[in-house]
């Protein structure tokens, strides 16, 4: 079992236990030899409301107690407790199941069909891996096992915070020269 899945397995219950309708989505594990990074990303499955700065802070004080009981990580590290984002980390079937029809980004740990990335638009994941839609209807299937990261795209039109149609270019203004006869140079 892998540092990340050991933590996972002992984070979960924590934060699934605050009785705050939690769950720990997943989490980012970088040992360093000066100061690694513990980052938990927690969401609220429901969906009826948001992660706040609140559930941060309570999540991160009880997992904070728990690391220092059991102490998992033999050296130093920062905890981070952090809502998904909307451009958020896919850890498992589960959850790229939720954002059917999303569009992804896929960063691979082992090329496949000549490629080390992918995007496109999360068809179903289950068993077989990641399937997604790229280039204009082909599917492409990720194993679960190959995938380095994934990662929701946003589309910032549909969050209202990008126009709807992309704006015409402007036009470009051609640079005059001055003459002599006007003494512009």
């Amino acid at each position: 079992m892998s540092k990340t899945e050991e933590l996972t397995a002992m984070l979960s219950p924590v934060v699934d236990g605050l009785g705050l309708g939690l769950e720990l989505q997943g989490i980012e594990f970088a040992p360093s030899r000066s100061r690694g990074l513990l980052r938990l990303y927690i969401d609220v499955p429901s969906g009826d409301r948001n992660v706040t700065v609140d559930d941060c802070e309570a999540v991160s004080r009880e997992v904070s107690a728990l690391l220092d009981v059991n102490d998992p990580i033999a050296s130093a590290y920062t905890l981070e407790v952090s809502s998904p984002g909307i451009d958020r980390l896919i850890f498992n079937a589960a959850q790229a199941n939720r954002f059917v029809g999303s569009q992804a980004k896929v960063a691979l740990s082992l090329p496949q069909d000549g490629r080390r990335r992918v995007q496109g638009a999360i068809l179903r994941a289950g068993d077989e891996g990641l399937v997604l839609l790229v280039d204009g209807g082909a599917e492409f299937v990720v194993p679960f096992d190959n995938i380095d990261r994934a990662r929701l795209v946003p589309d910032y039109a549909a969050l209202g915070l990008a126009p709807n149609e992309p704006k015409a270019p402007r036009p470009r203004r051609k640079r005059t020269e001055g003459t002599p006869e006007t003494g512009n140079h």
